[in-house]
């Protein structure tokens, strides 16, 4: 099957980022499922481009992006080359940025704008359970290790210093980096709280959803999953067994193939996508 590659598509929301698709070359109206990457994720980290191959050859419109404040560039898109935009990040830019995506794809020539699902891991599962809620065009819903709450935010004395300082740091694991929060990514969520409400969210969804989460999720314990399917009236919920948070990929990806785990996950998604 020939695969189209569309790479590094400049979208605008608060400012510009990039978005990439993948899909069969094919006459045919194709079903898009827009993936949602996480907390300090991006779009060509680890295994997501293989991940988008997998859906492509199967006969769907993939899409991947960048978040438009999630520290990458339009010049250099996998590294974090902009803290300050890290650190200026909040829930209602992601959820404004997810929705110029929707925008963009679902008007896609090749696109079934009635076929549309979002696919979000870890907080973009979060994310694209918020917009899922709102968005009238979005017809199935699925979670890889989602959260099942936006409330994680320092708490007690940590709270206060980060109010009192303006600013806490996480550092990033993988590039040793100090990854800056500004406490008004706080002030974001205390202002739109009732939007952010993940469970009201899931009980407002009518659209089939299905929640995967691994059994050995060192990052995001299973019970969020659990929690959101039983929040959700027309929702599934699939273990992989002995699966981690990113279900078995790292960044760097060598392999030519995907980790079996996260390959069973994709293929229950797939499966999903066609019964519903």
């Amino acid at each position: 099957m020939n695969l189209i590659k569309q790479k590094n598509i400049v979208l605008t929301s608060k400012r510009e980022f990039l978005a990439d698709a993948i899909f069969p070359e094919t006459e045919e109206k194709l079903p898009l499922i827009i993936f949602v990457h996480g907390y300090k994720g991006y779009k060509d980290w680890g295994t997501w481009e293989l991940m988008g191959e997998m859906f492509a050859e199967s006969g769907f419109y993939f899409v991947k992006f960048n978040m438009s404040h999630n520290g990458t560039t339009l010049q250099d898109p996998n590294n974090f080359s902009d803290l300050e935009a890290f650190g200026q990040n909040n829930y209602s830019t992601e959820l404004d940025d997810l929705e110029v995506v929707i925008s963009h794809f679902k008007d896609q020539k090749e696109v079934d704008s009635q076929n549309i699902t979002l696919l979000g891991h870890s907080r973009g599962g979060g994310i694209s359970i918020i917009k899922a809620s709102e968005n009238k065009n979005i017809t199935r819903l699925i979670t890889l290790a989602s959260i099942s709450t936006l409330d994680r935010f320092p708490k007690n004395e940590a709270f206060e210093n980060w109010k009192k300082e303006g600013v806490y740091f996480i550092e990033n694991a993988r590039t040793k980096q100090k990854m800056p929060h500004y406490f008004q990514f706080y002030t974001d969520y205390e202002n739109n709280e009732a939007r952010f409400n993940v469970e009201s969210a899931c009980r407002n969804l009518s659209i089939p959803s299905l929640f995967i989460h691994g059994s050995a999720d060192e990052s995001v314990t299973i019970d969020h999953s659990q929690q959101l399917h039983k929040w959700t009236h027309n929702s599934v919920f699939r273990t992989i067994e002995n699966a981690g948070h990113t279900f078995g990929a790292k960044e760097p990806w060598t392999d030519g193939f995907l980790p079996k785990e996260l390959s069973e996950a994709v293929e229950i998604c797939m499966d999903f996508i066609k019964e519903k």
